[in-house]
Parts: C-alpha cells; structure tokens; sequence
C-alpha cells in the first residue's frame, strides 16, 4: 500500500467537524472491492454484496446506514463523474422529489496525483426507503492512477441529524478505504 493514497479519504475528512464526533466503533471487517484497487472496513455485522447490474459495485449496511463503493476503470472525467455518482439515489429519479438540499457541495481537494471532490445533500423520496422518506447522501469521487471511484453513504435524514455515533460511523467506514497497488 501507498501511504499517499491510503490516506486520501482520512485527509478529505479531516476538519469536516468530525473532532466534534464520538469515536466511531471498532470496523474489524476488512473487504477487498472486486476492482482490486483498494479495501475498505466495516463493523462485523455488515454484509457487502455486489451489484447484478454492475460487476464493479459493492454495497454494505445495516440498521438504516448504507455504503456504496462504485469503482469505474480508468480516470473518468472528474466532475461529470461526480455529478453522475450524485444521481445514485435510492429510488429512481420519478419517485424522488426534484429539489434537494446541499449540506456541502464539490467539496475539493488533491492528495499527490489522486483528486477528490466531496459532496452532501438531503433527498426527499415519495414513498419510504427502508422505512424512511427523507435521506442525506454523501459521495465522495476519487480519480487518479488509473481509478475512478465513487464512495456513497446513505443515512436517514432523522438519525443522521440526531446520532453522532451514526455520523461518526459512515466517516469512518469511507475514510476506511485504502488503495492498494495494482
């Protein structure tokens, strides 16, 4: 592993206000995504599964939190890339109010040749998810070395609002992921 790039999603979130936050649990499960291109941690009892439609999709959860990882080969166009990764939503778009809610917005940043760019927002859907009709998504978009990556987690609106051990955790499931070499 490269320490530049194992460390890419943990710089992103540094002074994101997580010094405000509890400590996030123990995340003992490590998983290698299918792509190769890196790993990522979760608590023990979240299963990872992949996508029917997509070979280079994983996702992992359990009580209401959500974590997609979303891995394209090759270094796409950054911020097109960004945007489409935005559009993965719960539902599908006709089922999703068109008006959402920016916590943050293109966040940016570099680390060595690896570039990100971070954004959060809150999704209204017409009919519950899981329970829950309203839902703050954050996708976080890495390019670089040959990878493009898109990191989403999902957290109803009402607990991402009320548990900080909540936030702390999605924080820390996506500042998990470390690149490997390929």
């Amino acid at each position: 592993m490269i320490g530049r790039r194992a460390a890419v999603l943990a710089v992103m979130l540094c002074g994101r206000g997580l010094a405000e936050e509890p400590p996030a649990p123990e995340l003992p499960a490590e998983h290698i995504h299918p792509s190769g291109a890196f790993t990522f941690r979760t608590p023990a009892d979240w299963p990872v599964a992949g996508s029917a439609n997509d070979p280079l999709a994983v996702e992992t959860g359990a009580g209401g939190l959500l974590a997609r990882f979303m891995v394209k080969e090759g270094e796409h166009g950054f911020d097109a890339l960004h945007v489409d990764c935005m559009l993965v939503r719960l539902a599908p778009e006709m089922a999703q109010h068109p008006q959402v809610k920016y916590e943050h917005d293109f966040l940016s940043g570099v680390e060595g040749d690896l570039r990100f760019l971070d954004s959060a927002f809150e999704v209204s859907y017409d009919e519950p998810v899981l329970g829950h009709r309203r839902w703050r998504q954050r996708n976080v978009t890495v390019v670089g070395q040959g990878i493009s990556l898109c990191a989403i987690t999902y957290a109803p609106a009402e607990v991402w609002k009320k548990s900080k051990q909540s936030r702390a955790l999605l924080d820390a499931v996506l500042s998990s992921v470390r690149f490997r070499e390929r």
